[in-house]
């Protein structure tokens, strides 16, 4: 087999290494090229300018922290073989190929009911036939089917690399410094106990400060009112112009992908006839066509597409409880007024919804701390915890969007 060596210059992390060939194959093909396409933070830089950065970006991180991962734990003596290496490190550089445009803002909208996770089995499924089937053991590590569980929990778990990457990539990007995470310590201090993953104990503040900063980032960053409010507008675009498709009207759409999926938003059971379409879908499907949506005569869709194009967004209102049905129908009944609607159209200009964030959750989610003495324990039970089991309540915010 030919030997490969290539460097990546990555502004996070430095220099980051491909070194094997069967790596190099799968980030030259054209799904995974696709990721340069998709924004990771989606509508973020309405709010952070920079936050610009793409899935490929993260994706490439997520991979260069798993090698660094792997080393640690070696280093410990943990018997990782070399294909169980690369496997995981496939898994982790595909974990997002499943992401469709705008990423989380238009999940389960564009294509209704399918999880990005699901496409993104599907699409290693058949990257694994057109390479032969050396991506076999990725794919058990990827869905929790191989042995070896603390290898899962490197791609998907809560200390995993990928949470790692995107806090402190999407940190870097955005300046939020309350983002930033001790990633190289935690990294240093993982540890393999009776199969499962778990940090070393000098690293509980460490990992108390990731949590921090992950709850830190949703309420700052994430789940900031005006990124809110653009991905809602984003949504309410796309759910108009699949109404109106769906009435029988000829809208103009960027590609004929894009086309399709307005139309069949509601695929039967098998989605794997539609993925080749899905591997051809990116982010400039949807802003190119909001483009062309501007001018068009809907008076809902126009008014939608413009206010993204040109960063006039519908205000936002955040409280700590739900907006009553009296205070949306005040609202809905001041865009009947001014814009000549009705009340189903001016729906979509003034809406109610909730914004929901767990920093951690011990009844389903383990950080599992290993103490000298040999003991284990979950790092809400530690002495003087900052994450308390009363911290797993999911904190809510009710918002009301409507035109300014």
């Amino acid at each position: 087999m030919a030997q490969v060596r290539k460097i990546i210059n990555d502004p996070v992390y430095g220099f980051i290494t491909i070194d094997h060939p069967l790596i190099m194959e799968i980030i030259s093909h054209p799904y995974y090229q696709r990721l340069r396409r998709i924004h990771q933070m989606a509508f973020a830089s309405l709010v952070y300018p920079g936050a610009v950065h793409t899935r490929l970006h993260h994706s490439l991180g997520a991979y260069h922290l798993m090698g660094l991962a792997i080393t640690e734990l070696r280093n410990k003596g943990v018997d990782i073989t070399p294909d169980e290496e690369l496997g995981a490190k496939i898994a982790i550089l595909l974990h997002d190929i499943g992401h469709g445009p705008f990423s989380h803002a238009l999940e389960r909208r564009l294509i209704r009911g399918v999880h990005h996770e699901e496409i993104s089995i599907l699409i290693l499924q058949l990257l694994n036939e057109n390479l032969d089937g050396r991506l076999s053991l990725a794919m058990q590590i990827f869905k929790d089917e191989y042995p070896k569980k603390f290898l899962h929990q490197l791609v998907s778990g809560q200390l995993d690399v990928d949470r790692m990457d995107y806090l402190s990539r999407d940190s870097f990007y955005t300046g939020v410094s309350e983002g930033v995470i001790g990633y190289d310590r935690i990294l240093k201090m993982l540890v393999v106990h009776e199969g499962e993953l778990m940090v070393e104990e000098k690293a509980i503040y460490s990992v108390e400060k990731f949590l921090v900063a992950r709850r830190l980032m949703y309420w700052q960053v994430y789940l900031h009112k005006t990124v809110v409010a653009a991905e809602k507008m984003l949504v309410r675009t796309i759910e108009r112009a699949q109404e109106l498709v769906a009435a029988g009207i000829d809208l103009p759409t960027a590609s004929p992908v894009l086309n399709f999926f307005l139309k069949e938003h509601k695929p039967d059971g098998d989605f794997l006839k539609h993925l080749e379409r899905f591997c051809q879908l990116d982010d400039t499907d949807i802003l190119c066509t909001l483009k062309s949506w501007c001018g068009f005569f809907d008076p809902v869709l126009s008014r939608l597409s413009r206010g993204l194009i040109d960063r006039r967004l519908l205000k936002i209102e955040f409280r700590n409880t739900p907006f009553t049905e009296a205070e949306v129908a005040q609202k809905r009944a001041s865009v009947m007024e001014r814009l000549r609607l009705n009340e189903h159209e001016a729906a979509y200009l003034a809406f109610a919804g909730e914004a929901m964030n767990t920093t951690y959750n011990p009844a389903n989610e383990h950080i599992r701390i290993l103490f000298k003495s040999g003991r284990v324990a979950d790092i809400s039970e530690v002495d003087n915890a900052l994450i308390l089991q009363h911290m797993a309540a999911p904190v809510k915010k009710y918002y009301l969007c409507h035109l300014r």
